[in-house]
């Protein structure tokens, strides 16, 4: 239950927002899902800015409150009243100055049942994009089936002059198709998608990756995407989300194709840092759910690399699915032949199991309660050419791992995610 000031508090800022989108009419692209919404957003916002006066969520305002904030284009007052009382003034110049962005790209985010619901009852979104539907605050929805019901609230909430675009390769999101009056198109690397991509490669300057590059196809043309700071194949689904939306903007695909080449993906996802010992580290510690984590072993099995290894955090919020998601990143670790695992927290213990029972060497196998006593061992053994990769949910505070096998630690501040003052004040609690 939410204490009673913070739901004034999203009254208030509702209330608000209401007369800014009033006032301005701005365009609205929606954006949701159970992983990848950030990246999506990125490469869209990528697309789009590079023609058009466009606004995206900041920081981590996704919720009841950032989601307004990002609308009036204001930051958080936080526990200051003096800074609300500037959110205020804020929202009082934006109704009276004509100038305000000509698109909005808002990542919704949707912890609990009735989360979009209530977005939907101040956003009248233009486009909806659903980037797939996973075991993502299962805790909370109970079955991926009322994961589904929420997210596609977002879609069934267009007009029929709207547009859904969809991940045609996960199933169901494309279902979501059918619940909507709006235009859909589809994306992905299914043959009949709307936008598809094929023929991914990972472009390499000796032994050092130099991003990826696709075949995208639509409407019975096909344009090479080349995307030189993205290191992860699944990357594409952001990028063909960026093609779709920027399509509906009446741009051509050259444009979007060039708009593409400066995609970056925000800290703490898939990002290439140089580790100590000249080695090469995947930050990816921004979130983990079993389908991210999955998805980043399996970049980590395409690269080619001296030694791979793995330091996986905890995946919180699974609810029942918890031993059954660690398992399954027990077993992608093995197929995917990687030479080290480290595994940190509690839970993590489950895919240790898993490993150890499919013959994994437990000589390979390191266990740590936190990030702060797993980072010196992993310092100690990394060498050159090793890549690893350093993944967990957001409360097991991996990227306190990276701040110590950065080659250069002062890089933190500027590469790696919750690196914020509030963030490194707060201290870590063990879920």
């Amino acid at each position: 239950m939410k204490p009673k000031k913070i739901i004034i508090l999203e009254k208030i800022l509702k209330a608000m927002v209401i007369v800014v989108l009033w006032r301005h009419k701005p365009r609205v692209v929606a954006i949701t899902g159970s992983v990848g919404k950030t990246s999506t957003k990125a490469a869209i916002f990528e697309v789009l800015s590079s023609q058009f006066d466009v606004r995206e969520n900041q920081k981590n305002y996704n919720n009841e409150i950032g989601i307004p904030l990002t609308i009036i284009g204001a930051h958080s007052g936080e526990r200051n009243p003096f800074k609300w009382v500037w959110v205020l003034i804020k929202w009082f110049l934006v109704i009276i100055f004509p100038k305000y962005p000509e698109i909005l790209i808002l990542e919704l985010g949707a912890d609990h049942p009735g989360d979009m619901k209530y977005f939907m009852s101040f956003i009248k979104p233009l486009i909806s994009v659903v980037t797939n539907v996973s075991f993502s605050h299962i805790e909370f929805f109970k079955t991926i089936e009322n994961i589904a019901k929420e997210k596609r609230v977002i879609v069934e909430a267009l007009n029929p002059q709207g547009w859904a675009i969809l991940n045609a390769d996960d199933e169901n999101t494309l279902k979501m198709a059918k619940c909507t009056h709006a235009q859909v198109m589809t994306f992905g690397q299914a043959e009949d998608a709307n936008f598809n991509a094929s023929r991914v490669v990972y472009n390499y300057e000796g032994n050092k990756p130099e991003g990826i590059s696709f075949k995208l196809s639509h409407d019975g043309k096909n344009i090479p995407i080349r995307l030189r700071n993205i290191l992860a194949g699944h990357y594409v689904y952001p990028a063909l989300a960026g093609v779709a939306v920027g399509i509906v903007f009446k741009m051509n695909l050259v444009e979007i194709a060039k708009a593409l080449e400066s995609f970056r993906s925000p800290a703490g996802r898939m990002n290439l840092i140089h580790g100590v010992n000249e080695s090469f580290v995947i930050d990816d510690t921004y979130n983990a759910s079993p389908m991210s984590t999955l998805a980043a072993l399996g970049v980590l099995c395409e690269l080619n690399a001296k030694r791979k290894i793995a330091v996986l955090g905890d995946m919180l919020e699974l609810g029942d699915q918890t031993e059954a998601g660690h398992r399954e990143v027990g077993k992608k670790i093995f197929e995917s032949k990687i030479d080290i695992f480290v595994a940190v927290g509690e839970r993590m213990k489950f895919a240790v199991a898993e490993l150890v029972s499919l013959g994994f060497p437990s000589q390979n196998i390191f266990q740590f309660d936190d990030s702060t006593t797993a980072s010196q061992k992993i310092r100690e053994f990394l060498t050159p050419g090793d890549f690893v990769l350093v993944k967990g949910s957001q409360g097991m505070r991996m990227e306190k791992i990276l701040e110590e096998i950065l080659e250069n630690k002062a890089d933190a501040k500027n590469l790696l995610c919750r690196q914020s003052k509030e963030w490194r004040k707060r201290p870590f609690v063990k879920p």
